[in-house]
């Protein structure tokens, strides 16, 4: 069912203040508010896990769109490692680009408001809004979900492990930056909480079960300190250094690039019979605010399940729940948890092929601007992996699997067993749906797309990567390659 039917209010709750205080370039420290500068500092530093060696940017790397920047694991099962060897969580990390313009997580039933009478109110609600691919960060705590996602990593076994809230807030306030926190919070923000000794401390928070010994009111010090802690990371990917919006598409809107004719076929077919835009939402917001190419909705696609996943491969008999295994544990929404099973986030397609190397392709005189520097990287680009798992290795592959879900034989037919992405496009086949539930048959798998217009597709889908317009772009290079002024049109 299209999810057109959202007002746009509701899918742009905070795009209006970000895009009259961006700048249309990245930005650098020095444009930077202090709250930015310190939730940059808290993002990059790796001494905030267990073991000091990982930070937020291990798997949130600016260069290839705010994502994890291996290709051998992008290659493979797409989940990466935690500060503890051996520990992996089960999915890939989604981008955290563009992910403080989520709105509060929330259940639409339709609105009366609205004009809605009570026969056009859903008896299921669609689900929008929060963080992480399941949506439970929901900003209900911290009435900002990139806020409420910022607390999850550093305290969860599998990724940055520390054992106590405390033992973030310890080493941040006692690192080289806890000036600029009390800078920014507040004189006594972390010189009033009264430490163990240093020792002790440090003893704690290398043990995977530590907890800091803190009187009752240091532990409610310690409480409010950590919330800041997420608030600065939230203003940090709130900034134009993360929210960057210089992409082509945001170029075109300038008037500063003209679409290649692929491009234009693009998107035509994304607005079009690729039903691109039913989800990926590519009409501006309130007041002219730059389309963010998602609803904030979720949905199942009937994606594989992938078997090089260290999380799957450990637990064979699971299936990824998606929305459906948060909401079965909120009151209100647990009634609706089967109907809502196997869905996933709607990501947003910014960013979608920044830093790989199939961006390569579709390069142009800019094409410096599609390369990242990440690890294990051939010609200075990666292998990214696509959807909540990772099943999928190139942007190209996910449209031709939009395209022809429900055409080509299951691999499972043709006795091929845990197909990964080069399997079935070898035997022509696509495995089953991890979840079969609620697999989305109205808009994907039988597109009749043909090579060209997936081609076409993947082309206006790499113009969405930021970085196309400079740090010294002036307009009086208008007039130069693409970037002739033109007449502006929607996205």
């Amino acid at each position: 069912m299209s999810k057109n039917t959202i007002p746009a209010p509701l899918i742009y709750p905070f795009a209006l203040f970000i895009c009259a205080s961006t700048a249309t370039v990245f930005a650098s420290d020095s444009s930077l508010q202090p709250i930015e500068k310190l939730g940059k500092k808290i993002f990059f530093d790796e001494h905030l896990s267990i073991n000091r060696n990982q930070s937020c940017a291990t798997c949130h790397v600016p260069e290839v769109g705010w994502v994890g920047d291996d290709t051998e694991i992008n290659e493979h099962g797409a989940v990466y490692e935690g500060s503890i060897k051996g520990e992996f969580g089960n999915r890939k990390p989604p981008s955290s680009a563009y992910a403080t313009l989520a709105p509060l997580f929330y259940a639409d039933f339709g609105n009366r408001l609205l004009g809605d009478n009570d026969m056009e109110l859903a008896v299921d609600p669609l689900f929008v809004g929060g963080n992480f691919w399941d949506g439970r960060a929901t900003g209900w705590e911290l009435g900002n979900p990139a806020a409420d996602q910022a607390q999850g990593p550093f305290l969860n076994p599998v990724e940055q492990a520390l054992p106590d809230m405390a033992c973030v807030v310890y080493r941040v306030c006692e690192g080289r930056y806890g000036d600029l926190f009390d800078e920014v919070w507040g004189p006594n923000a972390c010189s009033n909480i009264n430490w163990p000794s240093r020792g002790e401390v440090n003893r704690a928070c290398k043990d995977p079960d530590g907890q800091v010994a803190l009187s009752p009111m240091d532990r409610l010090k310690v409480d409010r300190a950590y919330d800041r802690v997420a608030l600065s990371i939230a203003a940090f990917e709130d900034s134009s250094e993360s929210n960057a919006f210089t992409s082509k598409i945001d170029a075109h809107r300038a008037g500063f690039y003209e679409f290649t004719e692929q491009e234009k076929l693009g998107r035509d077919i994304f607005r079009g019979k690729g039903l691109c835009s039913a989800c990926h939402v590519g009409t501006p917001g309130p007041g002219a605010a730059p389309p963010l190419f998602t609803d904030f909705t979720y949905d199942n696609l009937g994606v594989p399940r992938n078997p090089e996943n260290p999380f799957s491969i450990a637990n064979p008999d699971w299936a990824d729940p998606g929305l459906a295994g948060f909401i079965e544990n909120v009151a209100g929404y647990a009634e609706y948890a089967l109907t809502n099973l196997g869905k996933q986030k709607v990501p947003t397609l910014r960013n979608v092929g920044l830093g790989s190397c199939e961006a390569l392709e579709y390069g142009d005189d800019n094409e410096e601007q599609q390369k990242g520097r990440g690890k294990g990287r051939d010609d200075d680009c990666i292998v990214k992996a696509y959807m909540h798992n990772g099943f999928f290795k190139s942007l190209k592959t996910v449209v031709h699997f939009y395209n022809t879900r429900d055409v080509k034989p299951t691999c499972e037919s043709l006795d091929i067993l845990d197909a990964t992405e080069e399997v079935a496009l070898a035997n022509d086949c696509w495995p089953a749906p991890e979840v079969a539930e609620n697999v989305n048959i109205d808009e994907l798998g039988d597109l009749g797309l043909t090579e060209e217009e997936e081609v076409a597709l993947v082309a206006f889908m790499m113009a969405m990567s930021d970085g196309y317009m400079d740090a010294d772009h002036d307009d009086d290079d208008d007039d130069k390659g693409n970037r002739k002024r033109m007449g502006k049109d929607d996205d």
